[in-house]
């Protein structure tokens, strides 16, 4: 039988450890389990939220007035496609496990997303992407419950809608969605015997200063170096780094019109780093901006602070609560836009704070 948990604090459960309680609480392990607590909470009709991992939220100081579901659906299958593998995943699976064991297999596709923490279920909400490689690339279907119907959904990856990290899924995403999906599989296509991604700058930046220099590195020497760079970033998680309790890049690198850009460039002190992001359009770095506004690593208010490591990450050095890092978020915001005019956007999802 389901069991429905009462007043269980949510900090445990997320990286940034803080925040309130959920009034109720429940991991369903299967997709039978996530539609009969669905059942509970229209009964009593309850507010819903969907964690995996806690890697991408921020709870607020006072919790959630409803129910939250720990999707803890495990289990990973693979199937021969067309020369691809296809890992169908449970979206309670670690997402980095399952891209070490896709490495191991020599399957390329998602070796450039490891170190990343979170869930497999995730993934496809928010787009998960680093180091030039998305999710969207190899997602070939999300299995679902839709919340309004009880219904089991499959789509595809166009129907997922992607965007740069978002999709329809996502609670920030316009498009009428959010909260209507609750993810219990995903499916990616990976190449057997395929090449590393080498595209990034930092990753070509390593290799270049690599004793062996490899011309093209094997799937094991990205992932090593992938998570050597977060690690030297604060990116990866680890109990003995004060730098890592928090929720990775906390503001999205911002995508603005050439328009924009030739503005940002007129009233900034030197080149702009930017990367193309479509027609017309180019996505510029939101740790320089943060930098060029005058927040180095470090800056602290409070128990809040900048990680010392990289100035794109939100920390909680020891004792913070959620006000404290909404108040360093707001602060960051005003001396960016202060400085360039843009207004940036978090990744985490705000839980609880619209209460």
């Amino acid at each position: 039988m389901l069991e429905i948990q009462e007043k269980i604090p949510l900090a445990r459960y997320t990286t940034f450890q803080v925040g309130g309680c959920a009034d109720y609480f429940v991991e369903p392990t299967s997709e039978e389990e996530v539609l009969e607590a669905l059942r509970w909470a229209r009964a009593r009709s309850l507010p819903l939220f969907i964690l995996g991992g806690g890697s991408n939220v921020l709870v607020s100081d006072t919790g959630f007035r409803g129910l939250v579901m720990h999707i803890s659906i495990n289990g990973v299958e693979t199937a021969e496609r067309s020369g691809m593998r296809v890992y169908s995943v449970g979206a309670g699976v670690n997402w980095d496990s399952l891209v070490a064991r896709a490495v191991a297999e020599g399957c390329a596709g998602i070796e450039c997303l490891s170190g990343i923490p979170g869930s497999v279920g995730g993934t496809p909400v928010q787009n998960v992407g680093a180091y030039g490689q998305d999710v969207s690339e190899t997602i070939t279907r999300v299995c679902a419950v839709d919340v309004a119907t009880l219904q089991h959904v499959e789509f595809d990856r166009e129907a997922c809608g992607f965007r740069y990290r978002s999709s329809r899924f996502h609670p920030g995403d316009h498009r009428g969605d959010a909260g209507r999906y609750i993810l219990t599989r995903v499916d990616y296509s990976l190449r057997p015997g395929g090449v590393a991604k080498l595209a990034y700058p930092d990753l070509k930046r390593y290799f270049s200063m690599s004793p062996y220099q490899p011309t093209i590195p094997t799937l094991t020497q990205m992932r090593e170096a992938v998570i050597t760079i977060r690690r030297s970033k604060g990116m990866v998680l680890d109990e003995g780094d004060p730098n890592s309790r928090g929720a990775g890049s906390f503001f999205k690198n911002p995508i603005v019109s050439l328009t924009e850009y030739e503005q940002i460039s007129a009233v900034s002190a030197g080149p702009v780093p930017h990367y193309d992001a479509g027609p017309d359009h180019v996505k510029l770095a939101a740790a320089w901006l943060i930098e060029r506004a005058g927040i180095g690593k470090g800056f602290a208010l409070g128990a809040a602070a900048i990680s010392r490591k990289h100035n794109l990450a939100l920390v909680n050095r020891g004792g913070a609560k959620a006000s404290d890092i909404v108040r360093l978020k707001e602060f960051v915001q005003r001396r960016v836009h202060r400085r360039f005019g843009i207004q940036l956007q978090p990744e985490p999802v705000m839980l609880g704070f619209d209460e």
